[in-house]
């Protein structure tokens, strides 16, 4: 081997090395447009369903079928956003917020009622409450003003993308595909397009079977709120069961806000008489409504969908917290999913995803 021979080696691999550090960084500085490509893409999916009804029993055209789809969808977002109103007077209302002197009244009694209470089990709030430095607490509330206005600026951009790039894709279904053919070796196209139709069959299963399961569960939330005659339920309700979206972590801050949300809409009532012990049932009702949720609902619902094992489905999701946080726990199945079918095609003879895919 001539020196020649290893200076060339060297510098293609430095040529290698340069370009997928160039193309790192690419991705790096357009990852909000990445990321709108995927939600319009998962949105697409969501459609897919209702548009293929539209077209085929109802007839309609392919652009008028997206079109009224989308309507359905922005409708539905400008209801959520609608249904959080009520929840925010009402709150306000509670706390006389309007009313200076009712406000300090209603905070006075609770806190010597919650005082009182902690007393009796040998906890000195007030001691606590003294060893809290609050000063530098409001020292963050301009800046957190500043990136709520900044936030909303770039909600308004992410949200028209979003909309737009989901248009094009509802309105021709295999645009996505087709861009993604396009990075992949002939010899290889075919079977990866067969991959493509089946990721795409069983995604549109799975976003369907989280609605589902965000159904029930705001079924289950509305009655166990309703049975305690709580302001708002089904408001409160619905939040809650939309955090469900984001795996074992949602679950948890559902349950603080329902337990916060309960008390706060029976203030003026005797705290530990009234307040605490109604929140406290409400929270063990929502505790076993989570049991039915993770035991019954959601192995029944995603071991059909995405026809993986429930025990699969979980070591994922811990594994993708692990690795990228909540958005990992949010994307772990859809993207182990894809990864088994694309296995499956490509590698169908490995034991390993021979066994992994066997239900596929």
């Amino acid at each position: 081997m001539t020196s020649k021979t290893i200076a060339n080696g060297i510098l293609r691999a430095l040529a290698v090395i340069l370009g997928i550090f160039l193309l790192g960084y690419f991705l790096l500085k357009i990852q909000s447009v990445i990321i709108y490509i995927i939600i319009a893409g998962v949105l697409s999916l969501i459609g897919r369903p209702f548009i293929l009804f539209l077209v085929r029993k109802l007839k309609f055209p392919n652009t008028l079928a997206v079109i009224t789809t989308m309507v359905f969808m922005l409708g539905l977002l400008t209801g959520i956003v609608i249904l959080f109103i009520p929840l925010v007077l009402e709150q306000g209302r509670s706390l006389s917020l309007l009313e200076v002197d009712k406000l300090q009244e209603n905070i006075q009694d609770v806190f010597n009622q919650i005082t009182a209470y902690f007393s009796s089990k040998g906890i000195d709030i007030l001691k606590e409450i003294e060893s809290m430095d609050f000063a530098n607490q409001f020292k963050a509330i301009p800046n957190l003003f500043n990136s709520i206005i900044a936030a909303l600026g770039s909600l308004s951009i992410g949200l028209f993308s979003i909309l737009f790039i989901s248009f094009f894709f509802m309105k021709d279904s295999q645009l996505l595909k087709k861009g993604i053919l396009t990075i992949i070796p002939n010899n290889t196209e075919n079977r990866f397009s067969k991959s493509l139709e089946t990721i795409n069959d069983l995604l549109s299963r799975y976003f369907l079977g989280l609605i589902i399961q965000i159904l029930i569960l705001f079924i289950i939330y509305t009655i166990i709120l309703l049975s305690f005659d709580i302001s708002n339920a089904i408001v409160i309700a619905f939040l809650c069961a939309l955090l469900n979206l984001i795996p074992y972590v949602g679950p948890l801050i559902g349950a603080v806000l329902m337990f916060i949300l309960s008390m706060t809409s029976n203030i003026g009532l005797e705290f530990q008489t009234e307040i605490l012990p109604t929140s406290l049932w409400i929270l063990f009702c929502y505790g076993l409504a989570q049991i039915l949720d993770n035991f019954v609902s959601q192995p029944i619902i995603f071991s059909k969908t995405t026809k993986s094992h429930p025990l699969e489905i979980f070591l994922i999701i811990v594994i993708g917290g692990l690795l990228f946080g909540i958005i990992g726990m949010i994307t772990a199945v859809p993207t182990y999913t894809a990864l088994k079918v694309i296995l499956k095609e490509f590698l169908s003879e490995n034991k390993i995803v021979k066994s992994l895919t066997k239900s596929l």
